[in-house]
Formats: structure tokens, sequence, C-alpha cells
């Protein structure tokens, strides 16, 4: 059976994140969902930035997995 996560949960989890994104200059937007991979683009200065995959799987990821625990990875697309 395929895992289906809610969008509006995981909306709900990156509008808790996006205050620290958006302190240093940065963003996420959910691109989608596919199964248990939540797909994620990050924007601003986070879409440059050399610590991003720290930020997506540090930060993002552990957030999302720890309120959503079906969530199996985030990835940036």
């Amino acid at each position: 059976m395929e895992t289906t996560i809610d969008q509006a949960r995981v909306e709900e989890v990156l509008n808790m994140i996006r205050p620290a994104l958006q302190r240093d200059g940065g963003d996420t937007q959910l691109v989608g969902i596919e199964g248990a991979i939540v797909k994620v683009r990050l924007v601003g200065a986070c879409s440059s930035c050399p610590s991003s995959t720290y930020t997506l799987k540090l930060g993002v990821e552990r957030q999302l997995k720890a309120m959503i625990p079906e969530i199996e990875e985030v990835i940036s697309v």
C-alpha cells in the first residue's frame, strides 16, 4: 500500500520552518509529493548557498520527518 501524505500538513510544517530561512534571505517552496517523498525547492539566498544541502537535510527534512513520520525523504528539485 502506498503512503499518502497530506499536502496541507507538509505546508503547515514548512510554514513553521520558513521564518528561520527567511531571516537568512531564503525560503522553500513545496513542489510536490510522490509517495513518501517530498519535493521542495530552496529559493532566494538558500538556492545558491554552499550550505543548502545541510539546510535541506538537517533543517527541512529533519523537521518534516519529525512532524510527519510517514515521510521517507525530502529532496530538492
